[in-house]
């Protein structure tokens, strides 16, 4: 089993895109392949010591799922799968996808929900992020000034998105006993 796991959830795919661009970076014995939530195995997920988890945000700060109408279960229905197992001493970094522009009241709120559910479960959370270059009015992910993990715009500032993929991975490699160049 690899060291790390990478899981999301998505609707139109786009958060599925940048699960591959972070898995195009390591080795199969350090990541494993990205997996869809909606397939996934809470034993599986649970035995992972390090977790990257990504999710997009819906309509009006939604978890994606069948109440925020997506064509299959996701996030929403995923972490009640959990609520048993204790995520003491694991280390979960998230990134999120939002629209600023057309949503700038609710901007990547998903990732707080993420955020939150494990943060209660013991797990060691990292990647913070600075909101210096975004153009919002509020997120529930903000927190000390900084989002809770990466806020990845795809719809209006795709151009950055490499870069700010880059940049956080190089952020959380220590925690996750990374080399990155």
């Amino acid at each position: 089993m690899a060291r790390i796991g990478l899981f999301f959830g998505t609707d139109t795919g786009k958060t599925r895109k940048v699960s591959k661009m972070i898995k195009k970076l390591f080795d199969d014995d350090t990541m494993a392949k990205p997996l869809n939530v909606n397939r996934a195995d809470p034993e599986e997920f649970a035995a992972y010591e390090y977790l990257i988890l990504g999710t997009p945000t819906l309509g009006e700060g939604l978890l994606p799922g069948m109440s925020a109408d997506c064509e299959n279960e996701s996030w929403e229905e995923f972490l009640p799968k959990l609520e048993d197992f204790d995520f003491t001493g694991k280390t979960i970094a998230i990134f999120g996808l939002g629209d600023q522009v057309g949503y700038p009241g609710e901007f990547v709120d998903a990732i707080i929900e993420i955020y939150d559910f494990f943060a209660d479960k013991g797990a060691k959370l990292v990647g913070s992020w600075p909101t210096d270059g975004y153009e919002f009015d509020h997120s529930e992910s903000v927190v000390d000034d900084k989002f809770v993990g990466l806020a990845l715009d795809l719809d209006n500032q795709s151009n950055l998105t490499d870069e700010r993929l880059n940049t956080w991975l190089k952020s959380i490699a220590s925690d996750f006993d990374l080399n990155i160049a």
